[in-house]
């Protein structure tokens, strides 16, 4: 004998919508959010141009990795100073850790003719495109 069960795609589509509404992130003590990093990417005259935020990281702590059209952007947020002894931290909000973002732009890009400047907290890329192989034609003997 075998169970029925009825169809009810809309409940299904309710739960979904609402599911986490209501729930706001529950951080236990000691434990920290992991910091996020904000990219925009464009596309200007034959390069893709990404920005990416990322507050608190000094340049040395920033690593960007290349591999035909996937572009990884890792960076490590170091905490300045760890709480003395006899004090006790009342509210912190500001995030600590390591933190890498990964993604495949369309077409190829050219490394050797990468560059990268940080200043302000906002990491700029220019990443131009590789050109594409001509096509040759061979000539049958």
């Amino acid at each position: 004998m075998s169970n029925l069960t009825r169809f009810d795609p809309f409940n299904d589509l309710v739960d979904d919508l609402f599911k986490g509404f209501l729930v706001r992130p529950m951080y236990t003590e000691g434990r920290e959010p992991a910091p996020r990093m904000k990219v925009d990417i464009a596309e200007r005259n034959g390069a893709y141009l990404v920005s990416a935020e990322l507050p608190g990281v000094r340049k040395e702590d920033i690593q960007i990795t290349i591999d035909g059209a996937q572009v990884t952007l890792a960076a490590e947020v170091k905490r300045e100073k760890e709480a003395a002894r006899d004090e006790r931290v009342l509210h912190a909000e500001r995030v600590y850790g390591k933190v890498t973002r990964s993604f495949s732009l369309p077409q190829e890009l050219d490394e050797s003719a990468a560059e990268a400047r940080f200043r302000d907290g906002v990491l700029e890329l220019t990443l131009p495109k590789k050109q594409a192989a001509q096509r040759k034609q061979i000539v049958v003997q």
